[in-house]
């Protein structure tokens, strides 16, 4: 398989924030149609390994490639195209607009990047409802939490990423609608052709994962304590 089609890869990586050095040497591989966990207790760097792959912070040291592309030498505009183009991201709230409709808050990423409008709604609904989410006569705040979640889903595959990212996705939801949300976004991988990388605490959403690898120590091991390549 060519490095263009594949989704991240992560080489060497090294961060810190001030004196605390969150990674070291840090190397992880996502392919098309895979789902790799995260775990690890708070502040161990998994937000800021999910900021870097997004390119929001550079690192100190090594490669983050986005479908082949390291973001680490371009402009911040150029990161911007490539973030847009290749990355969907889902975070634990949704960060959805509550005053929106899900279909306006869903056809957002496609109308930014110059999409018709029209185009876009009809994407935004056929979306939506694959996913299960109420289309008419509701607005974003109405939604229970799990159709929030999902309407975050939806909002995430609007642009074909070749990668997505989720960011405890399921920590503030029920039970039910946790394992709901879990089946969309792991379903995803093998449906679309992306490949899928989940931060989580939760070791229920993790075990559905292809892969479920543990930040220690700056590094990601998978459970028999081999490091990730």
């Amino acid at each position: 398989m060519g490095s263009d089609t594949v989704p991240l890869s992560i080489r060497g990586l090294d961060y810190q924030i001030g004196d605390r050095k969150l990674l070291s040497g840090l190397e992880l591989t996502v392919r098309a149609g895979e789902s790799v966990a995260v775990m690890g207790p708070s502040g161990s760097g998994k937000s800021s390994l999910l900021s870097l792959a997004m390119g929001l912070v550079k690192p100190q040291a090594g490669q983050v490639r986005i479908a082949g592309t390291d973001l680490c030498g371009l402009r911040p505009a150029h990161v911007t195209r490539l973030r847009r183009q290749h990355i969907g991201v889902v975070f634990q709230f949704g960060e959805l607009l509550p005053e929106l409709t899900p279909v306006e808050n869903v056809s957002l990423p496609a109308l930014l990047a110059g999409k018709d409008s029209h185009a876009a709604y009809e994407q935004a609904r056929r979306l939506l409802a694959e996913l299960g989410v109420p289309v008419d006569g509701v607005v974003t705040a109405g939604l229970s939490g799990g159709e929030r979640q999902r309407a975050a889903v939806a909002r995430a595959l609007t642009e074909s990423p070749s990668l997505v990212l989720a960011d405890e996705p399921t920590g503030a939801l029920d039970e039910d609608a946790r394992d709901h949300v879990a089946d969309v976004l792991f379903a995803m991988p093998e449906r679309r052709g992306c490949g899928l990388l989940v931060v989580t605490h939760d070791r229920t959403v993790a075990a559905r994962a292809d892969r479920t690898l543990h930040l220690r120590h700056g590094r990601l091991v998978a459970a028999s304590g081999e490091e990730s390549r």
